[in-house]
């Protein structure tokens, strides 16, 4: 039995970029081996075994051999024979494919180790285009490596658009897909995933609604980038510098969908694209089964980012329906995250990348002033259900009405 460190933990030593998990490679060994040193079998796909004390990954060699569709169409084979070079040459990409043994000495059969060195994501072999979920992992990889100068190998952006035009993304799980898309969302350079699935023409199969926002036009005059999705890249590379947040960055990816089908009549106006937009949003979470707390506050962003950005001239009465329909009143830390997305918005726009976000300054001091009002007061008088609530929002409007007499928006 041979153990092998294999994998992400390999590739970001050798970059000295942070890792967490240790993958293994086990070369020469049985299940019932394993077993009998204490390890516990996961997965039935194939014999993958947790360290009795570490519960690190331990996968036996394997090859494969493709018998169906999707990334799980496929069949599996461990054998004390398979050798790690045969294990290796099923990954997906060169740099994913270098082992290292218990002395540290790499094993790099498929060139990882110069694709390391002039910064490229190529694919290992030719079987790359029988997995369609590597699609989406080449896009996440090229979105945690953009900022270190990383590129895509033509050959394998060639093979990632023979897989798209294949049909083969349809039969992607959902859960997959967002895995890989929360994962992206969550590295330095979100937008590159994007950008990428849009070249290999996987953004139209897979999130059409995002898609579709490319070549639509804005009015220049509060959007000089025009192209809306542009105008959706710009904003999230936005959100990257405003915080490492993915259900925000989510949110900013989607804020807009509304644009999409937007009538070609009133182009490049977009009135009422707020609410096209929350069901376009909530279609899409329901395709590929998001999570709430994402979906809770992309539907906030979507519906009432305009409101944000003009808070201080809004009448009382709406700017706590935007507090209520945020669910800032009930949880107000949830009022910090939509400025964030709305700023995102805001300076995600030609021009406008280091304008300060007053509004939301504005927003969130008005706010302030808001939660300082004592409930108690109201309680005291016998208040209660609906008479309660109204004396509360009463004396919230009034709060308010004086906050806005006296505050300008700082700048």
């Amino acid at each position: 039995m041979n153990l092998y460190l294999v994998g992400g933990a390999v590739r970001d030593k050798l970059l000295g970029y942070p890792f967490t998990e240790k993958d293994w490679v086990v070369v020469g060994a049985t299940p019932e081996e394993m077993i009998e040193q204490g390890f516990r079998q996961v997965g039935s796909d194939f014999p993958v075994f947790l360290h009795p004390e570490t519960k690190e990954e331990h996968a036996l060699a394997r090859t494969e051999r493709k018998s169906g569709t999707g990334y799980k169409g496929f069949q599996c084979f461990t054998d004390t024979n398979v050798t790690l070079e045969e294990d290796l040459s099923r990954r997906d990409l060169t740099i994913n494919a270098i082992a290292e043994d218990d002395d540290g000495n790499l094993i790099d059969p498929y060139g990882g180790q110069q694709d390391l060195d002039d910064k490229i994501l190529r694919h290992v072999s030719d079987a790359f285009v029988e997995d369609p979920l590597r699609v989406l992992r080449v896009a996440r990889f090229a979105a945690r490596y953009h900022h270190l100068g990383f590129t895509i190998a033509p050959e394998t952006l060639t093979l990632m658009t023979e897989i798209s035009a294949s049909g083969e993304l349809q039969y992607l799980t959902p859960e997959r897909v967002w895995v890989e898309t929360e994962k992206a969302l969550g590295e330095q350079s979100p937008r590159i995933y994007i950008e990428v699935l849009r070249q290999c023409d996987a953004l139209k199969v897979l999130f059409p609604e995002v898609d579709q926002l490319f070549g639509v036009p804005q009015r220049a005059d509060f959007h000089p980038e025009v192209d809306t999705g542009i105008h959706i890249l710009m904003a999230l590379d936005q959100a990257a510098i405003l915080g490492n947040d993915p259900a925000a960055r989510f949110a900013v990816l989607v804020h807009d969908l509304g644009k999409g089908i937007t009538p070609e009549d009133v182009l490049p106006k977009h009135s009422g694209h707020e609410e096209r937009g929350v069901r376009l949003v909530n279609t899409l979470c329901d395709r590929l089964k998001v999570p709430n707390r994402y979906r809770e506050l992309a539907v906030g962003v979507t519906r009432y980012h305009l409101l944000s950005h003009k808070a201080p001239h809004l009448r009382p009465v709406t700017i706590l329906k935007l507090l209520k329909g945020i669910g800032a009143l009930r949880q107000p830390e949830k009022l910090a995250q939509f400025i964030r997305c709305c700023e995102a918005d805001a300076r995600g726009r030609l021009g406008f990348e280091d304008t300060a976000y007053a509004s939301g300054l504005w927003l969130q001091q008005v706010f302030e002033a808001i939660q300082s009002i004592d409930n108690n007061e109201f309680i005291q008088k016998g208040l209660t259900g609906k008479k309660l609530g109204d004396a509360i929002d009463q004396r919230r409007h009034e709060v308010i009405s004086r906050f806005k007499d006296s505050h300008e928006p700082k700048r």
